[in-house]
């Protein structure tokens, strides 16, 4: 079960080096619930990532729907990665996705700073697919 984005900020807050916080994310990593083969498919992968990342969106039929997300990776940082997004984004409603500054809370954990470009790239592309499939549960409800 992945930990809330508050325990996750306020753990971030502890770490003094960049080799803590990253063994903190592979942690973050291994504690996400794998997802079944049956749903690493082509549909459900992030594009733009050079690791392999799927994420699976599901949405409730309110006006502004709950959304929700699982999501896996074959890279341990970048399990981690979308960990910490899933804790950030999962269970709001669509339109507090849209406009959750995931910039801002990159920069609050030092990840901006300490991620490779290529990772970051990854990373902003699994931010952008997030808010795309909040904006399109929000169109269809």
């Amino acid at each position: 079960m992945t930990a809330p984005i508050e325990t996750i900020i306020d753990d971030f807050a502890f770490l003094d080096d960049w080799e803590d916080k990253y063994r903190y994310v592979i942690e973050l990593g291994r504690d996400l619930p794998p997802l079944p083969d049956s749903e690493k498919t082509t549909a459900n992968k992030v594009n733009g990532c050079v690791s392999q990342v799927w994420l699976v969106t599901e949405a409730s039929d309110d006006a502004d729907p709950v959304v929700t997300f699982r999501g896996d990776s074959d890279a341990h940082i970048v399990r981690g990665l979308v960990a910490i997004m899933i804790a950030a984004l999962s269970g709001r409603r669509a339109s507090e996705i849209e406009t959750f500054d995931a910039e801002e809370l990159l920069k609050s954990l030092g990840l901006e700073e300490n991620l490779t470009p290529q990772r970051s790239n990854g990373l902003r592309a699994m931010i952008a697919r997030m808010k795309t499939d909040a904006r399109a549960a929000a169109e269809a409800a």
